[in-house]
């Protein structure tokens, strides 16, 4: 999951950003944003991936990314983009991502345990 997860941020969001890809440059003027900070997001997204790959670094990365996550679930909620699809996108990303983080480490299921319904 954690490798499903660092692929489509690389692929779908980092490097069309960091390249000023027209696809990139489209979305942040239609959630109201310049591409002035199309490069800016696009390093910010890349540090927080590689943040959340690395193990000792990753929960560092999970919580940076949460943030950045928020930030795009508002920028798309004040753009008036449609809720299912595109502004509950981050939460959906973000659930993923926490899962992800959840299966390989430890501390973190020790933190959020699941346990057993039945007795």
């Amino acid at each position: 999951m954690t490798a499903l997860f660092a692929l489509f941020m690389l692929v779908a969001s980092v490097a069309p950003k960091l390249v000023g890809a027209q696809v990139a440059v489209d979305s942040m003027i239609q959630l109201g944003w310049t591409s002035d900070y199309l490069l800016l997001i696009g390093i910010i997204e890349l540090s927080c991936t590689l943040l959340f790959l690395i193990p000792r670094t990753a929960l560092l990365g999970a919580i940076l990314f949460t943030g950045l996550l928020g930030g795009a679930l508002a920028s798309n909620l004040n753009a008036g983009s449609p809720l299912f699809s595109h502004t509950l996108f981050s939460v959906y990303l973000g659930i993923f991502m926490w899962l992800a983080l959840w299966l390989r480490d430890n501390a973190v299921r020790r933190v959020f345990p699941i346990h057993q319904l039945t007795d």
